[in-house]
């Protein structure tokens, strides 16, 4: 299941590191197969849904510290 899913309270003490974005980033690749592969909207509105999240949380994270998010993507 996504990060983005945890509980707010929980959500704070999950350590962001190259390992948690690089999961996020190969679940967002899988979704988005996901959906290319079923090609209708339907069946993709919950892909889009954890994609959209997923995108969200990986933002979040790159904005509160620029220069360690951009390390960890090295």
């Amino acid at each position: 299941m996504s990060v983005a899913f945890l509980l707010d309270w929980l959500r704070g003490k999950a350590e962001v590191n190259q390992e948690t974005i690089q999961q996020l980033l190969e679940e967002n690749d899988q979704l988005i197969r996901c959906m290319v592969e079923y090609g209708r909207v339907n069946e993709c509105v919950q892909y889009q849904h954890v994609l959209h999240r997923n995108l969200i949380y990986l933002v979040t994270i790159a904005d509160a510290n620029p220069t360690s998010a951009s390390k960890a993507m090295e």
